[in-house]
């Protein structure tokens, strides 16, 4: 049965905290591109592809909601790195490898790797630094030719043999593009006047936010490279608030991990509200976002997670200040 967008965005929201925005315009994305191939097939319509561009901090879920969402539809996924592709030199045969992973994922069967989802992150990072004056790098610029026609639609030809259709093939690239607001201040100058003050401002800070192919350019993308990604959803940085419910609500958040792992041990595992405050504002002092949580997070169950498969005794470990040193309680304690 196919999924609405509604129904996708359901599914996400088990998995990935915030971003209501993006996930509704990816739910879109996927449907649409998905109900495309149907007709293409069906009607013999011919496709053109919207692929995608994710925009955000780095950390804020860019690579999770493209696995989430190839969980949910049922394809499959592989992620690239667009500054390993740069620094190769032969970047086609690069390109052919992303591709043959498609493949491998779904144990050789081309038609269902052709029909998978291709996540490039790290794509703001094909151009020169600011400080250059945003002029586009030689290998930046041979990378985004390149992607050109694997992001369009085309039959490659394997080494293996055969040829990789990429015509029915989800391209979703990420980056954080840090400076792009500074191009949006000098190119968006949408206001009006107020007549319903709250409505009013959410579609101007909408419009305000969007970020048009355009703008990509000026940042430093080539503009057929920018023309390829239709679609632009921006992540919102991760707040305090956030950065708790990662650790708490999804259905493999890190909390909910290690209390079944201590639980294997006859263990009751409990953290107090503001020890995971504590932890998300040092996760945010680190500026790397949901990716600073697991570490800080281990860390401090390490010296609990030594010693409680020697004592089994304790039933409880309470963890009451990140600083300090957890509590073992036996069965008896309260």
């Amino acid at each position: 049965m196919e999924l609405t967008p509604s129904q996708i965005v359901e599914f996400l929201d088990h998995h990935v905290v915030g971003q209501e925005d993006a996930k509704r315009q990816l739910a879109v994305a996927v449907h649409t591109h998905y109900r495309k191939l149907g007709l293409a097939r069906d009607q013999g319509l011919e496709l053109v592809k919207s692929n995608v561009l994710l925009v955000g901090p780095t950390g804020t879920g860019k690579t999770l909601l493209c696995e989430t969402l190839s969980k949910v539809l049922a394809v499959p996924f592989v992620t690239a790195n667009a500054t390993s592709l740069a620094q190769s030199e032969y970047v086609n045969e690069e390109i052919e490898a992303i591709l043959t992973r498609l493949i491998d994922k779904v144990g050789g069967e081309l038609g269902r790797a052709q029909r998978g989802i291709v996540f490039i992150d790290e794509i703001d990072k094909l151009k020169a630094p600011a400080e250059a004056g945003g002029a586009r790098t030689p290998a930046g610029e041979r990378v985004q030719h390149a992607l050109l026609k694997f992001m369009e639609g085309a039959p490659v030809k394997l080494s293996t043999g055969g040829h990789f259709d990429t015509t029915e093939t989800l391209f979703i690239c990420g980056g954080a593009f840090s400076g792009i607001d500074e191009i949006l201040s000098q190119t968006h100058t949408f206001g009006f006047i107020a007549t319903g003050e709250d409505d009013n401002q959410k579609i101007l800070d909408r419009l305000n936010a969007r970020i048009k192919p355009t703008d990509l350019f000026r940042y430093g993308l080539i503009p057929e490279f920018a023309g390829r990604l239709p679609i632009v959803a921006r992540l919102k940085p991760l707040s305090r608030e956030m950065m708790v419910r990662i650790m708490t609500e999804p259905q493999n958040a890190l909390y909910k991990q290690f209390r079944a792992i201590f639980a294997a041990d006859g263990v009751e595992l409990t953290i107090a509200p503001q020890v995971l405050e504590q932890i998300a504002d040092l996760a945010m002092e680190y500026k790397a976002g949901a990716r600073s949580l697991r570490g800080i997070f281990e860390e401090m169950l390490m010296p609990a997670l030594y010693l409680v498969p020697d004592h089994p005794e304790v039933k409880q470990v309470v963890f009451t200040s990140l600083f300090d040193e957890p509590r073992y309680l036996g069965g008896g304690s309260s």
